[in-house]
């Protein structure tokens, strides 16, 4: 099989769309959560197994929605005993917009009925031109580094409050391999990371007796289209070539770890940097 059949056949089972959009998800309980995952599948949080069996995806665009907007909605089963309650909603906003997160929490919530006990905050972008950093425009830069710094600082900020209200819980912050394997051509988006794992690290200090734990998981190279966008056969097949296990990582790879972190069991780990890259860095 070429570079491209694998690329073709990895892509088609998640039906990725061309256009670049970030999606966060949020469950109700017994531990209600709040997950924000950029370019991953759509079936990406129904591989949480530790999580709450209720969940709820939110997508934000790039380009901010004048309101938060409810796009989708996935009723509960019908052996519920709340059949009216959703088992999960999807919602558009902007992460880098305070309003509209602090929104998209205050739905959640009145949606469930519930505190909020989990934030999972992958939301990112980067510059598919892979510029250096001397060829990196402002304009890129702010971008870049508004979704995932900016946006994590805003999602952890409110998730740190109202955690803190429903008695404890798990931020998980996702970051990058990158920021380990330091690879020229990612310089804005590899410092929006590190940004976001010094914020993981201080955060679990700051949030010292509140029973709330803050970690970072940090993937490889993961067959999503953010990885595709501006790369060619021979790109993709050296990445292949650099990893151990030869072959790219998938989302099955990385959702098992972050539900590990969301769960009892993960508990003890706290201000981690997990990298999930298959040996790549």
């Amino acid at each position: 099989m070429t570079v491209s059949q694998w690329i073709s056949q990895a892509l088609q089972p998640h039906g990725y769309r061309k256009q670049q959009h970030t999606h966060n998800t949020i469950s109700p309980t017994p531990r209600p959560s709040c997950y924000c995952h950029r370019c991953l599948p759509r079936n990406w949080s129904s591989q949480l197994p530790f999580t709450s069996p209720h969940s709820a995806p939110n997508s934000s665009s790039i380009t901010p929605p004048t309101q938060l907007k409810r796009i989708s909605w996935l009723p509960r089963s019908t052996a519920s005993s709340s059949p009216n309650t959703p088992r999960a909603i999807t919602f558009k906003a902007d992460v880098s917009d305070p309003t509209q997160v602090k929104s998209l929490f205050d739905e959640a919530e009145r949606v469930f009925n519930s505190p909020l006990h989990i934030l999972v905050n992958s939301a990112g972008v980067l510059d598919p031109k892979y510029p250096t950093i001397a060829n990196t425009s402002v304009e890129d830069f702010d971008n870049i580094f508004s979704v995932n710094a900016r946006g994590a600082f805003l999602c952890c900020r409110e998730a740190a409050n109202r955690l803190k209200r429903g008695g404890g819980g798990r931020i998980i912050l996702l970051s990058t391999s990158l920021v380990g394997g330091l690879r020229p051509g990612y310089g804005a988006y590899t410092a929006s990371k590190a940004a976001v794992e010094t914020m993981a690290k201080i955060l679990a200090k700051e949030l010292k007796g509140s029973g709330i734990t803050a970690n970072c998981v940090a993937p490889g190279p993961i067959a999503t289209e953010m990885f595709f966008a501006g790369k060619g056969e021979e790109q993709v097949k050296r990445v292949i070539e650099e990893c151990p296990l030869s072959r790219l990582g998938e989302t099955k790879d990385v959702a098992p770890v972050v539900g590990f972190l969301a769960s009892d069991a993960g508990e003890w780990v706290n201000g981690q940097v997990i990298r999930v890259n298959g040996g790549y860095v």
